[in-house]
């Protein structure tokens, strides 16, 4: 595999279009370009059960603009895997065939077993080799992925994954006025907790929080929100959130901060922003759910995920056909 090869991981999800470029380095990569967009692809799709005409659009404009990019960075090999809104979405299939006549991209309509899958690949790295369980939560935009994984002397296997469709773009549009209020906002989590309790049935999680045997790891524009506003950051910074540890109680505080501000308030601030505003304490009501059924104490928030995890990948199974043409 040549040091100068350019790859970009593109990830479409329910509300945002990402994608990132790179040259591969050693065991990982340099990123050389970057894109992020808040599309909100998925708006108005618990309703209607389709994705519409103006999100597609939005979405569209958003492809054009990081084929643009990869065109200019010389990206030799993509990878564009769409989640949740094209998943469920009736004319999923429909927009993607759009997406690959207006900008040249091949979407991949992904499972949920694979998004996961993918998101445990690019954020591992943050887990301590030392632990033995670890619980991996992806809060996205129409889903929420759980992984539990064991880590032993022959490295990490994944257990058990589930995905629940509540994402924060669904509740925010489900929920959202009653989440407005305190009694409504606890009758919230107390749903989405059931709605996570299988998981938990299935595989004994909370037994093993106790005596350092397990840790968590959350990855999601919800998590590192509130690393940043934890920190009081009053500009968003990668290096001072990733990787990052949050006690639950620094977490519910954040959270009731949120809970008692203004959709102005919340739009003005500069971690969160206007795309951002009517999301957050829906993101915080998934988070809440997840602290109160594994109530480990803390977590550790990672700046990374599907798109971290497409570009190892890619880049992986170059080297490995690599070594092969060279026996």
């Amino acid at each position: 595999m040549p040091s100068d090869a350019v790859y970009a991981a593109l990830d479409l999800g329910t509300n945002n279009c990402r994608m990132l470029v790179a040259r591969p380095t050693g065991h990982g990569f340099r990123v050389i370009d970057a894109f992020s967009r808040v599309t909100r692809l998925g708006e108005g799709l618990g309703r209607t059960g389709r994705l519409s005409e103006a999100a597609m659009a939005r979405t569209l404009d958003a492809l054009e603009a990081c084929a643009d990019k990869m065109r200019r960075n010389r990206a030799g090999r993509a990878r564009l895997v769409a989640t949740e809104a094209c998943r469920r979405a009736v004319n999923g299939a429909e927009f993607t065939a759009r997406i690959a006549e207006r900008t040249g991209l091949a979407p991949d309509i992904i499972s949920a077993q694979e998004e996961a899958g993918l998101a445990l690949a690019g954020c591992s790295s943050l887990l301590d080799p030392h632990v033995p369980w670890s619980l991996v939560f992806d809060i996205g935009g129409g889903s929420t992925e759980l992984v539990w994984v064991r880590t032993d002397g022959d490295g990490q296997s994944v257990k058990g994954v589930r995905s629940v469709p509540t994402g924060v773009v669904t509740l925010a549009e489900q929920s959202g006025a009653e989440m407005a209020t305190l009694a409504g906002y606890e009758a919230v989590v107390a749903r989405l907790t059931e709605a996570f309790a299988p998981f938990e049935h299935e595989h004994g999680i909370a037994a093993r929080m106790v005596g350092e045997q397990a840790q968590m790891l959350g990855t999601s524009g919800t998590v590192t929100t509130l690393g940043a506003l934890h920190l009081g950051l009053e500009r968003y910074d990668r290096a001072l959130i990733d990787g990052l540890n949050l006690n639950f109680a620094d977490i519910a505080a954040v959270s009731r901060m949120l809970a008692g501000m203004s959709s102005d308030d919340r739009a003005a601030h500069p971690c969160i922003g206007p795309e951002r505003a009517d999301l957050v304490v829906a993101g915080c009501a998934i988070l809440d759910a997840v602290c109160r059924l594994w109530p480990l104490g803390r977590l550790r928030v990672a700046d990374r995920g599907v798109r971290e995890g497409v570009l190892l990948g890619m880049m992986r199974e170059d080297a490995h056909g690599s070594q092969r043409k060279r026996t």
